[in-house]
């Protein structure tokens, strides 16, 4: 006889039984991206008004106010999360920059549209590291570098769709018109992610809702978490995690993980900021500049889904630094007025290249930290790789109110550079760090994340 009381199986651990958490992340990056890209897309047109008093100057103190907001988010997303879980927090998160969006379409000066836009960057600030800490705990191992090149696909989706905005929208409504458009996000993703997304299983368990907690991971085909995948909630179990990643297997992998995501996010908040205005000075006209910044953006959802098959097969470290060594040599052809035809293919390619080189980073921090380090490990690489997106929009600013504005795309070429000297010191810096250690500690982790 059959036993009718038996308790269900779990389900299979495959990416079509996580599909729906890729899907929610999905939505909620796609509108991050979105709500970055905005403030590029129409910022010729910004410049143009003279009721706003906007300068290139100006327009890059803005821009870095704006990844400030975000450094702040990314950097205390974890400890709010500890309080409100990883699901409100995305949410959140989205009311934030939608908010913060709001503000600039009513703004009448430029403190309160940058008043806006730091408001929008801490909750962009948070959203990004919360997404991927979700995707990469659902994810199934051999797919967690796929899985996060699917998630980021969405990124650019997003700064596609803020880009046609910025052509169809802003010329003939206004620029104001394009910044309401980013209030979506609180009408559309919240009542979403507040209906389906499940809450992060390692979570659950560290707030002591162990029934919840092994639910969710049945459901979704997880293996149910133990206490060593659980983070310790409040102030000393932060800085237990953060005291981790300094372990002697990896404190010199963390530092360098830091210095690529630097590099990294310089490159794709500075592009995201300034290429259609350098893009302009050098020559071209305003739809076709404010157009490569879609070109760019098409090429980057290419370079995601060819990276994230490559990274699982050969390692994701290596496929960044290839990856940061050809945004340099794109962004240096960039530097040349070159006919209008070439110069899209060029935009093109180095879209592919520039922004899956940063996701590799990310996916590699996520292979190379276990456990209840991942999280920690994820938002400190994000955090303070909003530092290099702080500088990226600030740097370009000040050349272009000096009239360097070529000097840009140099500065992109030298990011790509050191972002990938710095990952490929990641694996000597694991193998300096793992005699000793134990299985399945970060270095082994890290020379795996490589294909070592």
């Amino acid at each position: 006889m059959t036993n009718a009381t038996a308790p269900p199986q779990p389900r299979a651990h495959t990416l079509r039984s996580v599909l729906p958490v890729l899907a929610l992340c999905w939505v909620a990056v796609f509108f991050d991206g979105m709500d970055v890209t905005i403030y590029g897309a129409v910022m010729p047109h910004m410049l143009d008004d003279p009721g706003l008093g906007l300068t290139p100057a100006s327009a890059g103190t803005i821009g870095s106010w704006t990844t400030f907001g975000m450094l702040i988010g990314a950097l205390t997303a974890g400890t709010v999360t500890d309080w409100l879980g990883r699901r409100p927090m995305l949410v959140a998160s989205i009311v934030l920059f939608s908010a913060g969006s709001a503000v600039c379409a009513l703004a009448g000066d430029l403190v309160l549209f940058g008043a806006g836009r730091f408001v929008s960057g801490l909750g962009l600030g948070g959203l990004m590291p919360l997404c991927l800490a979700m995707v990469l705990e659902f994810a199934p191992p051999r797919r967690a570098a796929l899985m996060t090149g699917l998630l980021m696909t969405s990124y650019h989706v997003g700064g596609m769709t803020a880009t046609g905005l910025g052509i169809g929208l802003a010329p003939t409504a206004g620029w104001r018109w394009v910044f309401w458009a980013g209030v979506l996000p609180a009408v559309v993703a919240v009542p979403l992610l507040l209906a389906l997304l499940p809450e992060s299983p390692g979570v659950l368990l560290a707030r002591g809702q162990r029934d919840r907690a092994d639910a969710v991971a049945d459901r979704y085909g997880l293996a149910r978490p133990t206490p060593a995948a659980a983070s310790t909630a409040g102030a000393l179990g932060r800085v237990a995690a953060v005291r981790a990643l300094f372990r002697p297997e990896s404190r010199w992998v963390t530092p360098l993980l830091w210095a690529a995501s630097f590099c990294g996010l310089l490159l794709v908040y500075g592009v995201a900021t300034w290429l259609p205005t350098m893009m302009r000075a050098s020559g071209y006209g305003l739809d076709s500049s404010v157009a490569f910044l879609m070109v760019i953006n098409a090429g980057g959802i290419v370079g995601l889904l060819i990276s994230g098959r490559l990274a699982d097969r050969f390692g994701p470290l290596r496929i960044a630094a290839i990856w940061f060594v050809l945004t340099a040599v794109g962004a240096l052809l960039l530097r040349a007025h070159l006919p209008l035809g070439v110069t899209y293919v060029v935009v093109a390619v180095t879209g592919v290249w520039l922004f899956s080189a940063q996701v590799m980073v990310y996916a590699a921090t996520g292979a190379v930290y276990q456990g209840a380090e991942r999280a920690a490990g994820l938002g400190l690489v994000t955090g303070v790789g909003r530092i290099g997106a702080v500088v990226g929009p600030w740097l370009v600013g000040a050349l272009a109110a000096a009239g360097n504005q070529s000097w840009g795309f140099t500065t992109f070429a030298v990011a790509g550079i050191l972002g990938s000297v710095a990952v490929v010191l990641v694996p000597l810096a694991a193998r300096l760090g793992r005699p000793g250690a134990p299985a399945g500690a970060p270095a082994a982790a890290s020379a795996a994340a490589v294909g070592e």
